[in-house]
């Protein structure tokens, strides 16, 4: 045993608390989707859009394609497609964020929240076929594609990870070991 050995088990300790912190992060984050898409569901399903602000209106979308609805009516396999796809990138991230979670903050919090988005739309897509979507923002007869809690976890856990890549990300911290 060398002197070394009680920093490593501290640190390995430190690290799998903050680990445990982002995975539970992740896991509100899905928890609170699923639960407004139920909410949503049960008060939006076959009634008109609820205006709640100038900009902004609740309303039942059932997305079967990628964001946007790209690919939305390409006739099944895009089920598949897009389920496989967020399980490898979820599976990745999940690699990803136990290596920096205890390093980089910015970037853990930034891959548990795309992770949290990525399952609570896969959990979607594997009950459901399709994608629950509520949220409508519009101006006038503009309208942005509607979205979820989800998309919000999702775009801004992107948004983490660019500010870490453009202002916090140092080269030891960016590497990925993808050896599972």
């Amino acid at each position: 045993m060398n002197a070394d050995t009680p920093k490593q088990g501290n640190l390995m300790s430190k690290q799998n608390r903050l680990f445990a912190l982002w995975l539970a992060l992740a896991m509100g984050l899905i928890l609170f989707d699923q639960a407004t898409k139920y909410i949503a569901y049960d008060q939006l399903y076959g009634r008109p859009p609820v205006d709640v602000l100038p900009f902004l209106q609740w309303v039942m979308v059932f997305n079967r394609g990628a964001a946007f609805g790209f690919l939305d009516n390409a006739g099944g396999w895009q089920h598949i497609l897009f389920g496989g796809l967020a399980i490898g990138i979820s599976v990745f991230i999940l690699v990803w964020l136990r290596q920096a979670s205890a390093t980089n903050r910015i970037l853990s919090l930034g891959l548990a929240m795309i992770l949290g988005g990525a399952i609570g739309n896969l959990i979607d897509r594997i009950l459901h076929q399709y994608v629950i979507d509520f949220i409508s923002v519009y101006y006038g007869t503009w309208y942005f594609p509607a979205f979820n809690v989800a998309d919000i976890a999702i775009s801004c856990g992107a948004f983490f990870l660019i500010i870490d890549s453009l202002f916090f990300s140092r080269e030891s911290d960016t590497k990925v070991d993808t050896k599972v």
